[in-house]
């Protein structure tokens, strides 16, 4: 497999966006593809932050009750996660916002570092995806259901910018979301780590070759606050998952599938590496995978 070391990094959606392209890629092209990719990071992320006042998911929110008309992106991204919400019998949930406010997810994650909570509120209801009504770019959902899409737009976001970097003329380009990767154009086998999820400074403990395609994580270690509350809510309790899968790694042709099916492997643990290729870690420590290839 094919190691890769050129590399550009920023920051967006509160993790390390890093862009890795061919050695030998000219500079100006590798400057455009860069630009490009980190406006697509910057506009989304204005659009779907819910902590921003002023982005489009804060609006609907505040508007849910009425009738909402959202932009045709805003549309695109829900539909997709309502259809993975269907595909998954509710596994995958854009509904969690009630939930993740309920245990003190409710700010930017420095911030909720910096005033943890040791006792959870009492959770609200989640899995309430199937009262969410979108027709076109017409939206109404009940007053008392909030949205909440970063369980897939940074992988979604992923796949546009990787289509923006084949467009600036690189031959391949992979991205690295905070452990969401990305692979197009035409790439060599890439050696992709995998992070240890208890020890991250330590590395990774596993690689896997990626050509063309996509890989997500989904790790209940990071970003923990209080009593062992962190950011991936079940559905099925409203509160953090707490399935003996401590990190679930899936395998799908774009990034926003791979973060639905990880979240899938994170909540179903062995069972779903029958369907789904990937990597689990449980709590014990033992790691299961059901990918052909790893190191």
């Amino acid at each position: 497999m094919h190691d890769v070391t050129r590399s550009e990094t920023f920051r967006a959606m509160g993790t390390r966006i890093r862009v890795f392209v061919p050695d030998d890629a000219p500079r100006a092209v590798v400057a455009d593809a860069v630009d490009a990719i980190r406006s697509e990071f910057d506009e989304q992320e204005r659009r779907f932050s819910r902590f921003r006042q002023e982005s489009e998911l804060t609006a609907v929110n505040r508007a849910a009750g009425s009738v909402s008309d959202v932009s045709p992106t805003f549309a695109e991204v829900l539909r997709l996660a309502l259809d993975a919400a269907a595909t998954t019998g509710g596994r995958f949930d854009p509904t969690v916002l009630g939930a993740l406010l309920a245990a003190g997810y409710d700010r930017d994650f420095d911030e909720v570092l910096a005033g943890a909570r040791d006792v959870l509120h009492p959770p609200r209801p989640a899995g309430r995806w199937t009262e969410v009504a979108l027709d076109g770019t017409r939206l109404e959902m009940p007053d008392d259901v909030g949205l909440d899409l970063g369980g897939i737009v940074k992988g979604w976001t992923c796949d546009r910018a990787a289509g923006h970097a084949l467009a600036a003329e690189l031959p391949w380009v992979l991205l690295d979301a905070g452990g969401d990767v990305r692979v197009a154009g035409c790439a060599p086998r890439i050696a992709v780590g995998i992070e240890d999820p208890d020890d991250p400074e330590r590395g990774t403990f596993m690689r896997v070759g990626l050509e063309d395609g996509a890989l997500a994580t989904s790790c209940t270690t990071r970003r923990r606050w209080g009593d062992g509350a962190h950011h991936l809510i079940d559905p099925r309790t409203a509160r953090p998952a707490d399935t003996g899968v401590i990190q679930a790694t899936a395998w799908a042709s774009s990034c926003a599938d791979a973060e639905v099916a990880a979240k899938v492997l994170l909540l179903d643990g062995e069972a779903a590496l029958d369907s789904i290729p990937g990597v689990i870690v449980l709590a014990s420590g033992a790691v299961v995978t059901s990918l052909a290839e790893a190191a």
